[in-house]
This record gives structure tokens, C-alpha cells and sequence, in this order.
């Protein structure tokens, strides 16, 4: 498994639930160099990053490689600023059949939701 989000978040803590699920509270860097183009003066996760954070996050909790083989319903429902919301709460419902991982994941931040997704993954 490789993180290819060098320091860009930190794990602070996860908790597992019940049938798969987990629940892990990230922090975002938000020095990193991503958010000094993206966009300058006024900082913006991009979504790929968040995407790629489920999937690392994934791969963690299962303890398998993966590569994503489709997402759907995958709605960015708010901007997440490293600067004024850098702490974020991401719920990740994990079903594994063998050789391939679903996932549903929310993502939030106080009580707003940020991004909700599918997504399943091959072995």
C-alpha cells in the first residue's frame, strides 16, 4: 500500500462499528503544497485528493491493496477549506466479497456534509 498524499492529512483516530464500518477524524495540512495552486488565496480540497483519502483509509482498515474499479453517487456537497475546516470526520461503511471492496463513505466537518460516494474497488 502506497499513501501518495505525502503529509498531505494526519489520521487522528479511528473507531471501528459494527459490519465493517469505521469512522476515522482526519486533519488536512494545510501548508501543504497542493492548496498553493489550488486555488492561491483561497484554498480548496480538490476532490480527487478526498477521493484518494477514502481509498488510502480504506486500504489501512482492510489491510489490502487496492485500485478503484467505478464510483457513483459521489456528490461534493460542500467546499472544504484547509484553513477554516481542516478537521474532518469521514464514515466508511466497508463490505468486502473476496476480490472486491465496496464502500460507502460521508464526509463531514462540524455538522455539514462535504462529500457522499460509492465506491467499489478491485484486489
Amino acid at each position: 500500500m502506497q499513501t501518495i498524499l505525502t503529509d498531505f492529512y494526519t489520521l487522528q483516530s479511528y473507531e471501528k462499528g459494527e459490519n465493517g464500518s469505521f469512522t476515522a477524524n482526519i486533519t488536512l495540512n494545510k501548508d501543504h503544497e497542493i492548496f498553493k495552486g489550488h486555488f492561491p488565496g483561497n484554498p480548496v480540497t480538490p476532490g480527487v485528493c478526498m477521493m484518494q483519502i477514502v481509498k488510502e483509509l480504506t486500504e489501512e482498515f482492510t489491510g489490502s491493496s487496492l485500485f478503484l474499479k467505478s464510483a457513483s453517487n459521489v456528490k461534493f456537497m460542500a467546499i472544504i477549506n484547509p484553513f477554516e475546516t481542516p478537521d474532518l470526520t469521514l464514515q466508511l461503511d466497508i463490505t468486502d466479497s473476496g476480490d472486491e471492496i465496496k464502500v460507502k463513505n460521508t464526509t463531514s466537518f462540524g455538522g455539514t456534509i462535504a462529500l457522499k460516494m460509492s465506491v467499489n474497488y478491485k484486489k
